[in-house]
């Protein structure tokens, strides 16, 4: 199972945090620190639509100028900035076989974790 995110950021403190709790094996990739490759965010945007973790709540995002969030037309767009951006993701990112899902969720971890 692969982890996406920021080190710094509360949520993903609190979801690693519950999988170590919860002796979820898993490997962790900073977004800071790595980055995210374009065909990644492709792969999401194919399984879940690029809405689900473009983060518009962040203050990354409040923090753009009104004409680049005005911009964000396609995909292609919405990818281009978010892999500009990697702080715009909706963080963390779990990838679990078929499994995708943004940000942290203590009753869909325990489901998709706890209850196989």
């Amino acid at each position: 199972m692969k982890v996406y995110g920021i080190t710094n950021c509360n949520t993903v403190k609190k979801a690693l945090d519950w999988l170590k709790e919860n002796k979820v094996d898993y490997n962790f990739q900073d977004f800071k620190k790595l980055g995210v490759s374009t065909e990644k965010l492709q792969e999401w945007d194919s399984k879940a639509g690029y809405e689900k973790f473009l983060n518009k709540q962040g203050l990354t995002w409040k923090q753009l100028d009104p004409q680049v969030k005005e911009s964000v037309k396609t995909n292609a767009d919405a990818l281009t900035l978010l892999q500009q951006k990697t702080s715009m993701i909706k963080r963390p990112v779990i990838e679990d076989g078929d499994f995708l899902f943004f940000g942290f969720d203590e009753k869909v971890y325990q489901s998709h974790f706890l209850n196989k």
